[in-house]
């Protein structure tokens, strides 16, 4: 490996290329900064004694911007740090290997993702479902998603229906929740006898392949919802590669992430549901929950996990 570099006072415009550079020629990168844990307080850039502060999330930011680990900073003399840098190890898209727990979805675990814990859960109170209500949970997959409503709701007994196309994830999330009832339907042709819920849920699913937003909305709201009931939605915006959680949408052909679908999206759901009388809350960061509950419903309080 090439000796690290050494930056005191580069602005980050001159960081971010030279590490980018030595990345790509050897697929790691070291270098030495101001150690991030004496300039508490300081905002990126501000100086110190040992040259300008930055705190740990912009190395963490920029090993994702550069498609690479963050490895475990060591000392390297008075006042700095050297950061390690590993370029991911090239791994297929998760779609190749499918949505079953077999493949690199099956190793997916959301709740264990702060902010989409913390999120989820809030979301989850702010629709309430009451006790002995009726939960949708369309495209489940194994269902792990589902442990959250123990956490938001302890003790309350709620009857969960769970939908998706592919039997291993169905076993899968059978497997999981022997109490729920897990059946293998088409997202976009509900039956009608499938009732009426007091919560629909619907994570990463709007934007795949063959469904259409607005008329399942339409749908879900006009035949599926109870008078009181809320949907939460879930809004990919991020991809998994090689262990991590990498922030921003992704399009096709696309080097970078672009927003302009997930902001598309969100804006006409809300738009839709508001104009039907729900009033809308957006939250999340790597997946964006979209929360609707009628306008004349209280929002309970003590939200948090």
């Amino acid at each position: 490996m090439s000796d690290p570099l050494h930056f005191t006072h580069e602005p980050l415009s001159a960081i971010l290329p030279a590490v980018r550079e030595r990345l790509r020629a050897g697929g790691e990168v070291q270098f030495t900064v101001p150690d991030p844990d004496l300039g508490l307080g300081l905002y990126a850039g501000e100086a110190t004694p040992h040259g300008r502060h930055r705190p740990w999330v912009v190395w963490a930011d920029l090993a994702d911007l550069l498609g690479a680990h963050l490895l475990t900073p060591q000392p390297a003399g008075p006042g700095r740090v050297r950061v390690t840098l590993r370029a991911w190890a090239p791994t297929p898209d998760p779609d190749a290997g499918g949505y079953g727990p077999a493949g690199t979805w099956g190793r997916v675990d959301k709740l264990e993702d702060p902010v989409f814990l913390a999120t989820f859960v809030e979301a989850l109170r702010r629709v309430d479902p009451p006790p002995g209500g009726r939960v949708l949970a369309l495209g489940v997959n194994a269902g792990r998603e589902l442990d959250a409503l123990a956490l938001a709701f302890p003790g309350r007994e709620l009857d969960v229906v769970g939908v998706d196309l592919q039997a291993d994830a169905l076993a899968a999330a059978q497997a999981r929740w022997p109490q729920a009832h897990f059946l293998a339907l088409d997202v976009n042709a509900l039956p009608a006898n499938l009732g009426r819920f007091d919560l629909v849920l619907a994570l990463s699913l709007l934007q795949s392949p063959g469904v259409v937003q607005d008329v399942l909305l339409a749908r879900l709201r006009r035949e599926h919802l109870t008078p009181g009931g809320g949907l939460i939605l879930g809004f990919p915006n991020a991809r998994y590669r090689d262990g991590t959680l990498s922030y921003g949408a992704r399009m096709r052909n696309y080097a970078r992430p672009d927003l302009s679908l997930l902001a598309a999206d969100l804006t006409n759901a809300r738009r839709g549901l508001q104009k039907h009388g729900y009033k809308v809350f957006v939250t999340g960061k790597y997946e964006v929950l979209l929360t609707a509950i009628p306008a004349g419903k209280r929002t309970p309080v003590d939200l948090e996990l």
